[in-house]
């Protein structure tokens, strides 16, 4: 989450979107009173600011834009430019699988990747509840219930996307490939008919909002 008040955006980072990219490009453009929450360098150096921050949710690299209330209310966010990055279902979920099993912390999802299958773990209930309850629009959308995103950036089309945000901005976003899972390189391969499927059940309000299939 990047908040920037001079020149009048609120990143909202969706996990395993290629946020962590974003996040690093806006921050080379940064200015003095940005206000960021995540493990990118200048979001570290700046974790002060969100002491004493009154919003209701966690403040963190991932806060959506309903645990802000509190901080920035309807009013602070009229006028803002909101965004995210969004990514093909498919390609994520195979990311985010691959990313858990590296992972050593103590979480649900964590467990079940490392023991599970991916087939497997898209069908486990804790996984089939969590891709469903959490749409790409429900990051962007204010404690009363308002989707405010001015724009989601597709980031299997950043060079159709990314302009109007730039332009919105005011500045040019060069966007490295940070945070890689390790992975297989096409991720269609982790797929059966079955799970394919699935994917297409749990997701079908972002496949069907950005015109994702399988294939791209």
């Amino acid at each position: 989450m990047i908040y920037s008040p001079e020149r009048g955006y609120l990143f909202i980072h969706i996990p395993k979107t290629g946020g962590t990219s974003l996040a690093l490009a806006l921050e080379a453009r940064a200015k003095a009173g940005d206000i960021m929450a995540g493990d990118t360098p200048k979001a570290r150096r700046r974790k002060g600011r969100l002491k004493g921050l009154p919003a209701r949710g966690r403040l963190w690299k991932h806060a959506t834009l309903a645990d802000l209330d509190g901080w920035l209310g309807p009013h602070d966010l009229d006028g803002l430019t909101i965004f995210t990055l969004v990514r093909n279902p498919w390609d994520r979920a195979v990311s985010y699988y691959h990313w858990l099993r590296g992972q050593s912390f103590d979480h649900r999802a964590v467990g079940l990747a490392k023991t599970l299958s991916f087939a497997d773990f898209l069908d486990h209930p804790h996984t089939r509840a969590s891709l469903r309850a959490h749409p790409y629009a429900s990051y962007v959308t204010d404690a009363a219930g308002t989707e405010r995103a001015t724009h989601f950036i597709r980031l299997e089309h950043l060079g159709e996307d990314l302009p109007a945000l730039e332009a919105a901005l005011g500045i040019p976003l060069a966007m490295p490939h940070e945070n890689r899972s390790e992975r297989p390189r096409d991720y269609r391969e982790a797929y059966g008919a079955r799970d394919s499927e699935l994917i297409a059940e749990l997701c079908a309000e972002d496949i069907a909002r950005f015109g994702y299939r399988i294939d791209g």
